[in-house]
């Protein structure tokens, strides 16, 4: 599940050359991508399969989830295990970083995907632009399904793998706010008596 989470960083990543594609997806895509790049900061709070919560500003995310907290300040990792009172601090590889954060699979798209539009569904009483991507290579993920609201936010992402799993995350509320790159690193002040175990 973990690496599912990080999937949804990779949607947002840096652009790169597209191929012959679906048009009208890649539209919806980029406005979807372009509206959380020029923000100084986005809160998310998500349900669905797995809930948490969800801060991201640039490559740096903090990740609220499942017992485990974790900031990303582009370089170092700190992951909380609240149940072990411990904090480990890491220097991850981009494929951790990818498992870890679920807004990695929004710039996916970019490279190594194909995509189509698939119109105007209604979820949750919401009307969103649907774009179906499937990878160009075999791999675990079989399908991810985004829903962009009408304000180019991603309102759900839905992840189907080929043994049959499926995952579901819906936005349960989107904020956009300025957010200090400070906030994005662990605070040892904010959390007296913990042990940081430091595995760089």
């Amino acid at each position: 599940m973990k690496h599912h989470i990080l999937l949804i960083l990779m949607i947002i990543l840096p652009p790169q050359a597209f191929a012959q594609k679906d048009a009208r997806a890649r539209e919806v895509l980029e406005g979807m991508t372009a509206a959380y790049t020029k923000a100084e900061g986005t809160e998310i709070r998500f349900g669905g399969t797995m809930e948490g919560t969800l801060a991201l500003k640039g490559e740096m995310f903090v990740l609220d989830c499942a017992g485990i907290k974790s900031w990303f300040d582009g370089k170092t990792l700190w992951s909380y295990v609240e149940d072990s009172g411990e904090v480990n601090v890491s220097t991850p590889t981009p494929e951790e970083v990818q498992a870890i954060n679920p807004y990695t699979m929004l710039g996916m798209y970019r490279n190594g995907f194909d995509y189509r539009y698939v119109g105007t569904k209604n979820r949750n009483g919401r009307s969103c632009k649907e774009v179906v991507l499937t990878p160009e290579t075999e791999q675990d993920i079989k399908s991810i399904t985004v829903g962009v609201n009408a304000s180019m936010e991603p309102a759900y992402i839905d992840i189907e793998n080929r043994n049959g799993e499926k995952q579901s995350i819906e936005i349960k509320k989107y904020t956009v706010r300025k957010l200090e790159d400070g906030f994005f690193r662990f605070n040892p002040k904010d959390y007296p008596g913990v042990e940081v175990i430091d595995l760089r």
